[in-house]
């Protein structure tokens, strides 16, 4: 089921949604960063990221600061998809 064409943000875990959300609001963030932001086990943030590498919403780059640790951001398909909704309700008023 994991990495098939089909399978969208919507059929993955709740674990793998909150990764996105702090993805999204936090900006590029180390596996440790993620960890510390959605207060979810280091194993439970591993499997959440490689849930969304395999629907290729999220890009593991090298973390420069630290190159023993990787830096993961969401990439440009995923913010386009999802931008618009969150402008609509940020400017809502």
């Amino acid at each position: 089921m994991a990495g098939t064409d089909e399978e969208s943000l919507d059929d993955l875990p709740p674990s793998a949604k909150l990764v996105f959300k702090v993805l999204q609001y936090n900006g590029p963030l180390t596996q440790k960063g993620i960890v510390e932001e959605s207060m979810l086990s280091a194993r439970t943030v591993r499997y959440a990221l490689e849930r969304l590498e395999g629907i290729g919403i999220v890009d593991e780059d090298v973390y420069f600061a630290d190159a023993r640790q990787n830096l993961y951001q969401l990439n440009e398909m995923a913010t386009a998809a999802d931008g618009g909704n969150e402008k609509e309700a940020c400017c809502a008023e």
